[in-house]
């Protein structure tokens, strides 16, 4: 790998956790989010980029520019063989952090990895040892936000914070040092920012969540039109887009226990403005250095908004791996009920299926599936100083595996030839190009207007999605030919890149 050239572009990677399509403002949402926000306005806003609609698979697949089932981590960083995947990344597919150390940029981590199998110690798949120079956060994949028990700073377990204490505050404050620190050393630098907001627990400062009761008081169904009204304004789907498929959302005016309801989504909003806070300490950073022009930042999430119920139904040692008690000894009040207030640091909730349809708006489906509600996320690309047009949106799809390609091309290292992604600066050749997913069984595979999907062990449907990006009508029925196509064109990728049938990993997990 060549060495760093005097002037090259830093790059910011920021990556939020379980953040909904149309949850950010400049994205239809009524949550607070100027500083994400001034990104959209200086660069470009994305309709139709793509994650792996899961956190540990979409982390492997944007760093190493590979398919996750290419990475070793194609579902979670649970260790499944010899019947599935290893759980951690494997050292034969380089990340972005090993490609930029090596030419010469300094780097770090701040905030959450899960991609490790192990994390009670060191191995050769933490990130310390996978081309970041520094690392602060977590290893797993959620943690307490005012008191988090599996701190790490480099290879160090931290001490459990005390009063004061919020973690993606303190992600904003410490990827803020980091910039500043690279800056003043004249070095370029690549700083992925992986805040673990909005991911439950829903937990966020009393004053921030004061401010959105109020908001949330007219419900989802009525907040949810709202946001469709406000993404065909901004032009990010087209006139005359309908909502989402089959998703079950319940009317506002019978539900249950509405109070509670506009606690769990305050909470939710909250965690999110408190995000954008954060993202702000980063670019107050980067304009205090001089280098918001000669940095690229992008912003995305790691896959749709959250339907998950706590404690889920398909983790039967959830209990044993998060904490009973409080740093004070209080009993952790775990579960969506009623009786438990989501927000303070005793509780320990999700805030429901409902709610992750408004924050999916306007598709069907949610984190874990590949409808679009899954795998859709916001895309922001700003670099002043490069060929990003200001306030533009792009129509072309896109998926994780062009995160690295797009690094690469702007730092001037050279890539893998091998890669099938493609740079998000200099544009896809020819014509359209398929776009694959498989999660847990789940399969899809788009062409141009065209996306073939399916749910586990049930039958392919198709959807146009240039006027139906719900998912509301199936095509299949009407052109069988084509479905059979994108079918076949899933099989052979799924051969190529090594997806294990999600049949024969869901029966060993039941006999063993």
């Amino acid at each position: 790998m060549e060495s760093a050239a005097p002037g090259r572009t830093n790059v910011v990677l920021v990556l939020a956790d379980d953040l909904g399509f149309s949850d950010l403002h400049c994205y239809g949402g009524e949550i607070s989010t100027p500083h994400i926000d001034s990104l959209a306005a200086s660069g470009r806003r994305s309709s139709a980029f793509y994650n792996t609609a899961r956190c540990s698979p979409s982390r492997a697949s944007m760093l190493t520019g590979r398919h996750p089932h290419e990475t070793g981590v194609a579902v979670l960083t649970d260790d499944q063989r010899p019947w599935g995947y290893p759980g951690t990344l494997s050292t034969s597919v380089p990340t972005i952090a090993e490609h930029l150390k090596g030419a010469g940029y300094s780097t770090a981590l701040i905030g959450k990895w899960h991609l490790s199998a192990g994390t009670a110690a060191p191995d050769e798949s933490w990130p310390t040892r996978r081309g970041f120079d520094e690392f602060y956060g977590i290893l797993g994949g959620a943690d307490d936000y005012f008191h988090p028990r599996g701190l790490w700073e480099n290879e160090t377990r931290c001490p459990v914070p005390g009063e004061g204490y919020y973690l993606t505050t303190e992600i904003g404050e410490r990827a803020a040092d980091f910039v500043a620190k690279a800056s003043a050393q004249d070095e370029p630098f690549f700083l992925f920012a992986a805040f673990t907001a909005p991911h439950w627990p829903l937990h966020a400062p009393a004053e921030t969540v004061e401010r959105y009761r109020e908001v949330y008081a007219r419900g989802w169904d009525a907040a949810r039109l709202e946001r469709l009204g406000r993404l065909v304004d901004e032009g990010l789907v087209p006139y005359g887009a309908e909502l989402g498929g089959d998703d079950q959302l319940q009317p506002w005016d019978s539900a249950p226990d509405r109070d509670w309801q506009i606690e769990r989504m305050a909470v939710y909003a909250a965690q999110v403005e408190l995000l954008d806070a954060a993202v702000g300490r980063i670019l107050g950073a980067l304009r205090e250095a001089g280098a918001e022009d000669d940095t690229l930042i992008l912003v995305l999430s790691d896959n749709g908004a959250s339907a998950e119920e706590l404690p889920p139904h398909d983790a039967p040692r959830f209990r044993e791996r998060h904490p009973t008690t409080t740093v004070d000894g209080e009993p952790m009040l775990l579960g969506n009920e009623p009786e438990i207030v989501p927000g303070p640091p005793n509780s320990f909730a999700s805030y429901g299926e409902d709610w992750a349809t408004l924050s999916n708006t306007p598709f069907r489906r949610y984190k874990r599936w590949v409808h679009e509600g899954g795998i859709a996320t916001p895309l922001i690309v700003s670099w002043p100083g490069g060929p990003v047009e200001a306030g533009s949106i792009g129509h072309e799809p896109g998926q994780l595996t062009d995160i690295l390609p797009t690094v690469l091309e702007v730092a001037g290292v050279p890539g893998d030839p091998s890669l099938t992604g493609v740079s998000l600066v200099s544009g896809p050749a020819g014509g359209p190009r398929p776009l694959f997913w498989e999660h847990m069984g789940n399969a899809a595979v788009r062409l141009g207007q065209w996306k073939a999907v399916r749910d586990f062990d049930r039958p392919w449907e198709l959807y146009n999605l240039t006027v139906d990006r719900g998912e509301r009508y199936d095509l299949a029925a009407v052109f069988p030919g084509l479905a059979d196509e994108l079918a076949g064109r899933w099989d052979a990728w799924a051969d190529e890149v090594g997806v294990i049938p999600w049949a024969q990993v869901a029966a060993a997990r039941r006999a063993g």
